[in-house]
């Protein structure tokens, strides 16, 4: 057969993944603080866009629409702008004029300072409102910083170590605390670091360890608290011997611990009650780190007629626009064929695309909450024992969509309902079957009734793990030992052996 060049047509489909469409997918799954970093970004580098301000926003539109940068219906702006308009009207400023209500001239002499006493603070008073510039200024510049744990410490050494040689090696010290107080050093190597003889660091640490709050510079648990049992007059040698076997304290093994510290079972609780009020890790309370509250993606709100009112969370929908007049305005002076023409065309595709992608996910999410809804609809109503066992399938099938595209929606976004604030994966639970083939369980519904028992439980009738299997069976839940355990030590829930003890002491401490 001889070899010859030819030319055939073949057609063939195949799927591509463009850079705007994995943006998309990753737009999808970007949680709200990634996605407002992400168009800050955009809308730095693109000057066809820009974020929409809040008086900008067009009419309210129909309760349950998903686009972005809409406002929910169920509030009445326009009237909250009549009566603001209303308060800057014609009308009020004749009726503030009968009935004498001008303060503008009351306290002259507080907005305008008549005399530069300071001129070193005259541009701070122009600064403020009623200065004579009319600039805003930030409450948060005159609220006071919260001091850390290693500036606290600081300010204690010069009342405590006068030696200059003693402060330097206790500021080096203080650099080597953790978050929780601990000191996290080795003395031998601090004092050859230094040049300063083994005794002089101990000595140093020391007189440290009587430093605010009681317990900062301990190295290990038992010593931190022993430190601020010392500093109460607390630590006898029962104590002692308490703090050196914590292990069977935590154990709960309180029969070993009354033998070694050689008190009874009163002594004993009066001991533990003491220990109860120690703080275990004393520099978390000079923590700076501020924590961030979880903004919910969805609200869930109980309609009049016994349904559920599905929204949009307006505070977590980006606002940005396209803005069309400067780009015809900028088009108008460039040349057809330009390269400022192409930019302004590339920015103008890009802006865009990201409008209607930011639109395309906010209908996502609120597809894939409506069918969460629908199928946890008990849950709300009734409470976590009524939680349905529920799949990324089973919603990917009803909204037709990926069972990827589910799981994208899922990860990190809130839903603010009745019941509190649950992130989506938290409806999605495992399914365990029924002991007489009804409906199946959800897990999350297994464990809550679980941890109800055992808090229901009494000293004289502690339910081992068997007793809560043959209890759940008969409630048609069919469920192992082993998984009974599991779910038990997952919620940090001791043994049936562990609770009797702890439960019967604290009944003989209460007097019953």
């Amino acid at each position: 057969m001889a070899l010859s060049a030819s030319l055939h047509l073949r057609q063939s489909q195949s799927l591509v993944m463009t850079p705007q469409l994995m943006q998309s997918i990753q737009l999808l799954q970007m949680t709200h603080l990634e996605l407002n970093q992400f168009i800050a970004q955009e809308v730095e580098k693109n000057p066809l866009l820009e974020f929409q301000a809040n008086d900008d926003l067009p009419g309210t539109p129909e309760r349950g629409e998903s686009t972005a940068g809409d406002e929910p219906a169920g509030d009445d702006f326009g009237a909250q702008d009549d009566l603001y308009d209303s308060a800057t009207s014609p009308t009020s400023e004749r009726l503030g004029e009968q009935l004498d209500a001008d303060f503008a001239n009351v306290f002259q002499d507080d907005t305008t300072p008549q005399r530069a006493d300071a001129p070193e603070l005259l541009g701070q008073w122009k600064s403020m409102p009623g200065g004579s510039e009319g600039e805003d200024y930030d409450l948060d510049d005159f609220v006071a910083g919260r001091k850390s744990l290693r500036e606290t410490l600081t300010e204690q050494l010069p009342f405590a170590l006068p030696a200059p040689s003693d402060r330097l090696i206790a500021q080096h010290l203080i650099d080597q605390l953790d978050d929780a107080g601990y000191l996290q050093a080795d003395l031998g190597e601090v004092a050859e670091r230094l040049g300063a003889a083994h005794t002089d660091v101990v000595r140093v640490l020391l007189t440290l360890q009587q430093f605010d709050p009681p317990g900062v510079f301990a190295r290990s648990l038992g010593e931190c608290l022993a430190i601020q049992l010392r500093a109460r007059d607390r630590l006898d040698p029962a104590m002692e011997a308490l703090l050196a076997n914590l292990e069977l304290l935590a154990r709960r093994d309180f029969a070993t611990l009354k033998k070694i510290c050689g008190v009874d079972e009163e002594d004993l609780i009066d001991m533990l009650a003491e220990i109860r009020k120690l703080d275990p890790k004393p520099g978390t309370s000079f923590e700076t780190s501020v924590s961030e509250a979880i903004v919910p993606d969805i609200v869930v709100r109980a309609a009049p007629d016994g349904s559920w009112m599905i929204e949009l969370n307006p505070d977590a929908l980006p606002r940005v626009l396209v803005n069309q007049d400067y780009f015809a305005k900028v088009s108008r002076g460039t040349q057809k064929n330009s390269a400022d023409q192409a930019f302004l065309n590339e920015c103008l595709q890009n802006a865009n695309w990201l409008t209607r992608s930011l639109d395309q996910r906010a209908r996502t999410i609120m597809k894939v909450a409506t069918e969460i809804v629908r199928q946890q609809d008990a849950f709300l109503a009734n409470g976590i024992g009524h939680l349905r066992p529920l799949n990324l399938k089973t919603v990917a099938d009803a909204i037709k969509m990926h069972e990827s595209t589910v799981s994208r929606v899922t990860s990190n976004k809130y839903m603010l309902t009745p019941r509190g604030l649950f992130e989506l994966k938290y409806f999605f639970t495992v399914s365990i079957g029924s002991a007489e083939g009804g409906d199946s369980h959800s897990a999350e519904a297994v464990r809550h009734r679980i941890r109800t028992m055992i808090q229901e439980e009494s000293a004289e009738a502690v339910l081992s793990d068997d007793d809560i299997v043959d209890v759940l069976k008969k409630a048609g839940i069919d469920l192992a030992r082993r998984t009974v355990a599991k779910y038990r030590e997952a919620m940090s829930i001791p043994s049936s052996v562990q609770r009797r003890r702890e439960k019967r002491a604290l009944a003989k401490a209460a007097g019953f």
